[in-house]
């Protein structure tokens, strides 16, 4: 029997649909990351999904999300 982590890393051959309803701040999110990107909404919601699965494995291998800004200053990212 596979092991529950396995599966997250299970590498799917056909595209899946999934319908989901976006609370307003996610649905605000998108339409902004729309607009930053110029992507459309099926290819930044793909990418949002796989910057947030690599973040929580980090996450959930010890590792801290940082960002630095222009001037070298450090804030640690806290992701809930």
């Amino acid at each position: 029997m596979a092991r529950e982590a396995d599966k997250l890393h299970a590498v799917r051959t056909e595209n899946e649909r999934f319908t989901v309803t976006l609370i307003p701040v996610a649905a605000q999110a998108v339409t902004a990351l729309m607009r930053i990107t110029g992507l459309s909404k099926t290819d930044t919601i793909n990418r949002a999904v796989q910057v947030y699965a690599f973040l929580a494995q980090q996450m959930a291998n010890g590792k801290e999300v940082l960002l630095r800004d222009e001037n070298g200053n450090t804030e640690r990212v806290h992701i809930v």
